[in-house]
This record gives structure tokens, C-alpha cells and sequence, in this order.
């Protein structure tokens, strides 16, 4: 295996979920941790997650659903790899991930009850990486972002939900991208700290829904001593977010 494909045993959900993933280039963070918290699955449903990476986000909701089926689709090979061996080694068997472009999924309409991404946020003048593989998971052609919506919702059912975690200047775009197939567009701000403006925000609608949009009140990640009781509950305990089971 060369340098740039070495990778690094870590865990998540403070030790939880065992996780395996590349040493260099696009590292997880708590985006996916998050954006799992958010889904409103239900043993026995089915998700899809886009640029899924090495699996970290379908772990996580793993962890707090039983008995789903998953699959994660991504583009870069070594990750495709890392995230089949993550879902084994958790024994997740009904989980797999696949190579796929994501605006164009290998997959009929309306397969999946629910379906998540946390899709890449640079345009095409920001200066790209030195690392191909944050290249490819942080850069988006522009219209981007509406060609993702657009094949996410070609696959989830009607009454399914689609889940997104995206930098605060961009949910604008992807709500408009929502408005119209889906209702009950839910916004959750990611407040760094009390009273600074949030640098994140969660997205959450219902294909086919006509209920009215909601702002809820976020989640404070950092307070004086680390991070909050609230984001805890989340990040290691694995809690879910916005009246998710």
C-alpha cells in the first residue's frame, strides 16, 4: 500500500463503532456524526448516503437503528474499500458501499426510505487541494449542489426524508433545490459557540410532504470546557437530532 493510501484505526461514538480510515487526505470529522444524528430511520428502512467516504456517517446511524439496510455510494476506490471493511468489522452485514458518481446513482426511483449527504461545498475558484482525495470530496462544479438534490430525490420514496449537513452560506441554494418536491424544509444551525454565528447548518425534508418549514433552535457544539452536554450526547453517546428516534 503506498503512503497516501495508509491508513489509521480509530473509533467513534467514544469507541462504539471501530473505524478504519485513510492516514492522509479527507479525514472525518464531526460532520457525518451529525448528519447520522438527523436521520429519522426506523428498523427495517432503507438509507443511502452520498459520498458516503470511508462509511463514517452510515456507522454511526448503524449504531443508534437497528436492522437497517444501507448503502453508501462514493467515488474514490481506497475509501469505497475502507467503508465495506468499516461495515464488516461492525457487523453490519446489511450494509454495503459501491463506486458511483453521485448525480448519477445506480439505483431505480423511489428505492430508499431516507437519504443523506454531505456534499461537497468548494466551487470551481476556490484553490483546489494538493490532495486528490480532498479534491474530490470537498470541490463541486457549479449547479452542483442541485444536480445532488435532484438524484437523491430521484431515489427516495415519496414520504421519505432527505438529510443534508452543508457550510451556513450554502442552504440557501439547497433549500431552493428542496422547495417544490419536498415540504416541511427543517433547519438546524451548528453553533461553534453561544452567540457566534453558525458556520454549519443541518437540512431535513419530506419528498411529497406539504407541512411548513421549521428553524429549530441548533445545537451548541463548544462551551468554556469542550464541548457541550448537548453535543456529547450526540457525538459520543450517539443521540439523535430533531425528534429522530
Amino acid at each position: 500500500m503506498s503512503h497516501a493510501q495508509e491508513v489509521t484505526d480509530d473509533t467513534l461514538l467514544g469507541g462504539r463503532v471501530v473505524y478504519r480510515q485513510l492516514k492522509a487526505g479527507h479525514r472525518s470529522g464531526f460532520e457525518p456524526v451529525l448528519l447520522a444524528a438527523l436521520v429519522p430511520a426506523r428498523p427495517g428502512q432503507s438509507v443511502l448516503e452520498a459520498g458516503c467516504g470511508a462509511g463514517a456517517g452510515l456507522l454511526c446511524l448503524g449504531a443508534r437503528v437497528a436492522g437497517l439496510e444501507a448503502c453508501g455510494v462514493e467515488r474514490h476506490g481506497a475509501l469505497v474499500g475502507l467503508a465495506n471493511e468499516n461495515f464488516r468489522a461492525n457487523g453490519f452485514g446489511a450494509f454495503t458501499a459501491l463506486a458511483g458518481d453521485a448525480t448519477a446513482l445506480p439505483f431505480t426511483p423511489d428505492r430508499f426510505h431516507h437519504v443523506m449527504a454531505n456534499p461537497p461545498w468548494f466551487d470551481s475558484a476556490s484553490t483546489p487541494s494538493p490532495d486528490a482525495t480532498r479534491t474530490l470530496a470537498h470541490h463541486i462544479e457549479p449547479g452542483g449542489l442541485a444536480a445532488w438534490v435532484a438524484e437523491l430525490l430521484r431515489v427516495l420514496r415519496t414520504g421519505g426524508t432527505i438529510s443534508l449537513i452543508l457550510p451556513a452560506n450554502r442552504f440557501a441554494e439547497a433549500a431552493a433545490a428542496l422547495k417544490g418536491p419536498c415540504g416541511g424544509i427543517t433547519l438546524l444551525p451548528l453553533w461553534p459557540r453561544a452567540g457566534l454565528a453558525a458556520k454549519m447548518v443541518l437540512l431535513r425534508a419530506r419528498k411529497g410532504a406539504r407541512a411548513p418549514d421549521t428553524i429549530l433552535p441548533g445545537l451548541v457544539l463548544h462551551d468554556q470546557t469542550g464541548l457541550t452536554p448537548e453535543a456529547l450526547a450526540v457525538l459520543r453517546a450517539g443521540a439523535g437530532l430533531a425528534g429522530s428516534p
